[in-house]
């Protein structure tokens, strides 16, 4: 019919997982908010599966015992579990120390805790916005300084943020969860060149929409489905997908790569 808009093509169904390459064989990694379904416990799986020594984050005990059994499921191996609250420094202090003193090293922290919410700007309330900077941005802050006390001693180590695109773009009701994620981004720039010269890089992961049980049953099927048309896929990525980029960046393959934010979503500038 003359006029009537094209058809958008069906979403493509994606690839299948990876196999391994042994990317972190031998490394130590540190995953923050790794027991639920999401980007956390797909990135501790991948690492996993990549040969790292893992040890894995949570503040809910009973879930992160949980996550580490389907890890040692999955692949063989249980991981350290640590329970910690990021928005707790003396906590993530304690994570750190942990994770060197029983793996030998602390070679990558992967920064995924995050939280978000929806709210417009005249209606939200004091504790909407500190809670969700507090737990986004500020916790990536105080892991970050946590990790360095061990990294920069030993002149290495990678640490890889968990942005977002909403980080560049603007979305309605996210004006707090924008903000923390926008300043995950400059936190990883501004921080890669602090630590350069200590041999240390650290990068970010912006995805827009990772799709798992627990989005599907918190997010409207309105709002999931215009969010992945949005996507040049016409879908929702995988976490596993968010997760084999976070893998690639803390993998020798990115050496020379450092401050820099890269999009796990065709929606950047």
């Amino acid at each position: 019919m003359p006029g009537a808009p094209a058809a958008r093509p069906a979403p493509h169904p994606g690839p299948d997982r990876p196999r391994s390459h042994q990317l972190l064989d031998g490394r130590t990694v540190v995953v923050t908010a790794a027991a639920g379904t999401g980007i956390g416990f797909a990135a501790a799986r991948r690492c996993a599966e990549e040969g790292a020594r893992l040890v894995i984050s949570d503040r809910h005990a009973r879930r992160l015992a949980e996550a580490a059994d389907r890890l040692a499921d999955h692949t063989g191996t249980r991981p350290l579990a640590v329970p910690c609250d990021v928005t707790d420094g003396a906590q993530l202090d304690r994570l750190m120390d942990t994770a060197a003193r029983e793996c030998g090293a602390l070679d990558v922290l992967i920064n995924n805790a995050g939280l978000g919410g929806t709210a417009s700007v005249a209606e939200m309330t004091d504790a909407q916005w500190d809670t969700v900077l507090a737990t986004t941005l500020t916790s990536t802050f105080k892991a970050t300084r946590a990790a360095l006390r061990h990294m920069v001693p030993a002149g290495r180590g990678v640490i890889v943020n968990n942005a977002s695109v909403v980080g560049w773009r603007a979305q309605k009701g996210q004006a707090h969860y924008a903000a923390a994620k926008a300043g995950v981004m400059a936190l990883t720039r501004c921080s890669a060149l602090d630590v350069a010269a200590h041999g240390i890089r650290v990068n970010a992961v912006a995805p827009s929409l990772a799709m798992h049980p627990h989005l599907a049953k918190v997010a409207g099927e309105e709002l999931l489905a215009e969010l992945s048309a949005r996507e040049a896929f016409g879908r929702a990525a995988e976490p596993w997908e968010v997760a084999n980029v976070m893998v690639f960046l803390a993998s020798d393959y990115a050496s020379y790569m450092t401050g820099e934010v890269v999009a796990v979503s065709s929606q950047h500038p």
